[in-house]
């Protein structure tokens, strides 16, 4: 697949020491499964109240391109009229990728910090599709469904998460959605799927919409900071060195194939039989190159078999009937005429 470069190969690197937010989840991150989290819903926000308002939905995703590490989708809601008030002129969300970590963070910080403005006004959730899961996938054999590319797993993730705040109760009056391929079908599938609402599925939506803004900075930090902890634990060499992990930077950049910090990370960490652990997707073209290179074995896994060629209808058949098998003469045998 293509792999897209960065803008930013610098502000997509996650710094040390940023804001750990509830999305992201240690024990499920490293046991390679990918999860969805879920924000407290505002009880202002609920359909079923008397006070219910309608609302806005905005839909990013971050991480889509990397080598290393997970693909994160972001949604963030909100009443449709303080939407521009309170993220763009209040908070100035703008597209995560022109925000400075350190602004992400923050920002992340006061969504999370119950009795802020943005905790008591807002909802979001994050889907973290992790490095595994997406090469399984990607790489499916035919026998088992065929691949599953990462633009279905990304529809999916999207179509999970919209509908996940609707069972919640949210009055959802109109969803924005960033997207990178073509607007216009992407947007007819959605179309048919929430009819209900108004869906505007649009290129640099991040920028254009407050709400699709803020899912982006929901999105990134998730991200960002799932890398770190990916790197603190799997990717960073064990030394005598004591140094805290605000001393180690992380040596594998922000993970993007045309970062030379992964590129050289993966070539020095590399296991020639089974490559890397669940931080790295092996569907990528880097990591297959390096694989199939001259530092990789080429391995022949055999296909399953589990030595029984029966078919259920063996078991049933006249020839075992004729013998005289253990349940055709359970009962005993047919009596010709002669019996009687």
């Amino acid at each position: 697949m293509e792999e897209p470069t960065p803008v930013d190969i610098e502000n997509e690197a996650p710094p040390s020491n940023v804001f750990i937010p509830p999305s992201v989840i240690p024990s499920l991150l490293l046991s390679g499964r990918s999860y969805t989290h879920f924000s407290p819903v505002p009880p202002s926000l609920l359909a079923s109240t008397d006070k219910s308002v309608p609302v806005c939905l905005g839909v990013d995703e971050a991480g889509r391109g990397p080598v290393l590490g997970p693909m994160v989708y972001g949604i963030f809601y909100l009443p449709i009229p303080v939407s521009d008030p309170l993220l763009r002129q209040t908070h100035h969300f703008d597209d995560s990728k022109v925000l400075t970590a350190q602004v992400r963070s923050s920002l992340m910080q006061t969504l999370a910090t119950a009795g802020s403005d943005l905790y008591e006004s807002c909802g979001w959730a994050t889907t973290l599709l992790s490095a595994g899961d997406i090469s399984a996938g990607m790489m499916r054999p035919s026998n088992a469904g065929g691949s599953y590319n990462l633009n279905a797993q990304a529809m999916d993730a999207t179509v999970e998460l919209i509908q996940a705040i609707y069972d919640k109760g949210v009055n959802i009056q109109e969803i924005y959605v960033d997207t990178i391929g073509q607007p216009a079908a992407y947007q007819k599938k959605l179309e048919r799927i929430f009819p209900t609402a108004k869906i505007t599925v649009a290129k640099k939506a991040d920028s254009l919409y407050p709400c699709v803004s803020a899912a982006s900075v929901c999105a990134k930090v998730t991200r960002d900071v799932a890398l770190e902890v990916l790197w603190r634990t799997r990717g960073r060499p064990n030394t005598s060195d004591e140094k805290s992990d605000a001393d180690t930077d992380m040596e594998w950049g922000s993970g993007y194939p045309s970062d030379q910090r992964c590129v050289t990370w993966l070539r020095g960490n590399m296991h020639p039989v089974f490559g890397w652990g669940p931080e790295c997707r092996f569907s990528w073209g880097t990591a297959k190159d390096m694989l199939e290179g001259p530092k990789g074995v080429k391995v022949d896994w055999p296909v399953d078999d589990d030595g029984d060629t029966h078919r259920l209808t063996d078991f049933f058949s006249a020839k075992d009937q004729e013998e005289g098998d253990e349940l055709g003469t359970w009962f005993g045998t047919p009596a010709g005429l002669e019996a009687f």
